[in-house]
């Protein structure tokens, strides 16, 4: 479990890059908490850097859209998932549970 921030540091439509191996995002979409793999699976890229629009994050660099949800690319040019992680929020601070392995989802 990794402490993130406070969880009003955070508002809604924003988001905060985890420095992990990988880095992780942790979003706040629509009122909930997502994380996914902080790298563009299309080329590498933050995506804690792109366009939030509902619970779909936008790669800045080619325009891959991926599902907070799932990971899924909603869009070309990415074909691959990016992994999800669970989040929780103790005592007001977001934390981020890591998944086993790259190629497992939470």
């Amino acid at each position: 479990m990794i402490p993130v921030c406070r969880l009003e540091d955070l508002p809604v439509g924003e988001s905060v890059r985890v420095d992990t191996a990988p880095p992780i995002a942790v979003f706040h979409a629509e009122g909930e908490l997502y994380a996914i793999d902080d790298t563009c699976t299309h080329q590498d890229a933050s995506l804690s850097e792109g366009w939030l629009e509902g619970c779909q994050v936008e790669c800045p660099l080619h325009e891959a859209s991926f599902d907070l949800r799932t990971g899924q690319p909603t869009c070309l040019p990415a074909r691959r998932p990016v992994r999800t992680h669970r989040v929780s929020v103790d005592d007001g601070v977001i934390h981020v549970h890591p998944a086993a392995s790259a190629d497992s989802a939470a």
